[in-house]
């Protein structure tokens, strides 16, 4: 190859590559343009208050999530998270959890954790000490205890009290479903959602340095079989970061939204340009459109259950829908006090 040639070669690599380059990596934010934001289900509001605590201190947006959600985690008079959430129909709590950390594209997570009181900081130490993402049950419980987790009892009183209550009335109000078709309706009551308790956190946030965390925790359906996993540790589904679009999360029917993998793509949708509420409400759109067996819908062909989802983008904008009115979230863009706002719905509830 000649001198010249070789010149103007290596000019046209030299500028694919530039371009190349430019195109992988998003434009920072101005220096003042970051909008420190947390988001949270609508149990969050020590949550959120304690994480934008630590964010204006300059901590990082995982510690500062994971450290509001043990709060609730810490509560046993919230029955649906950590210490004090209902059992599974043996009489155990099983808690499920993930993180993920967006200036690392990391994420961890556990699923059916018996024992210990906190899972979003053995989910975080599953992301830091291990080459894992997901570990769950004995596994976790093991690994948890490796790395000084201690043990406790987390079944409270009041818990306890109301897992007998509802041993002593089970009939048709459990999970074991008998042989049943697409157009079987009412096999049974365990279908009817609000008769069964189920509640989770959800809480995202962007720090000081524009970086985007979250995490999910729960106790999972009240009563469930156990092993049961739901949505909430699985990564794509009860959570999803995207440090340069945005973050999102959910709680509600866990099984619906493993089948939808639903907070994945309420990211992809904001990054197809969407804003934050209406991704999430084309979230449930999905939802709804995807459940088709009877026993799920109601009398109008509509989802018999609740799913919500909160998001928040790159710009601090931020936004919550679900299935039914009546969902809330919380929201603190950098106030002492955080504020409760009304969820956007797809169907509304009859009075």
């Amino acid at each position: 190859m000649g001198r010249r040639k070789f010149i103007k070669s290596a000019t046209v690599v030299g500028a694919t590559l530039a371009v190349a380059k430019s195109f992988g990596q998003a434009a920072k934010p101005e220096a003042g343009s970051i909008k420190p934001i947390v988001i949270a289900s609508g149990n969050g509001m020590e949550a959120t208050a304690r994480a934008m605590e630590l964010i204006q201190q300059g901590r990082d947006a995982l510690d500062a999530v994971i450290e509001g959600v043990t709060i609730v985690e810490d509560d046993p008079k919230d029955n649906s998270v950590g210490y004090g959430g209902l059992p599974n129909e043996d009489g155990v709590v099983e808690l499920d959890a993930s993180v993920m950390h967006g200036a690392t594209g990391r994420g961890g997570a556990v699923a059916a954790l018996q024992n210990i009181k906190n899972p979003t900081r053995v989910a975080r130490t599953v992301m830091e000490r291990s080459d894992h993402v997901l570990i769950v049950g004995a596994g976790a419980l093991h690994f948890a205890r490796a790395h000084g987790f201690k043990e406790e009892n987390l079944l409270t009183d009041d818990a306890r009290a109301a897992w007998l209550k509802w041993k002593e009335t089970l009939s048709d109000k459990d999970d074991w479903l008998p042989p049943h078709d697409e157009n079987t309706k009412n096999i049974s009551q365990v279908m009817q959602a609000y008769k069964r308790h189920y509640g989770t956190i959800n809480c995202n946030a962007i720090d000081l340095k524009g970086n985007i965390s979250g995490c999910t925790t729960t106790s999972g359906l009240s009563f469930k079989i156990a092993g049961r996993v739901g949505d909430s540790p699985i990564l794509g589904a009860g959570l999803w970061i995207d440090n340069e679009v945005g973050a999102a999360g959910s709680t509600g029917r866990g099984e619906a939204n493993l089948l939808a993998c639903s907070s994945v793509m309420v990211v992809e949708y904001m990054r197809q340009g969407k804003s934050p509420e209406a991704a999430c409400l084309m979230a449930c759109e999905r939802i709804a459109k995807q459940t088709k067996m009877r026993r799920l819908l109601d009398d109008d062909g509509r989802p018999n259950f609740d799913v919500r989802f909160y998001a928040i983008n790159k710009r601090g904008e931020y936004g919550s829908a679900s299935l039914w009115s009546g969902g809330t979230y919380v929201i603190n863009t950098g106030e002492k006090q955080s504020k409760k706002l009304d969820s956007v719905f797809l169907f509304k509830k009859q009075k």
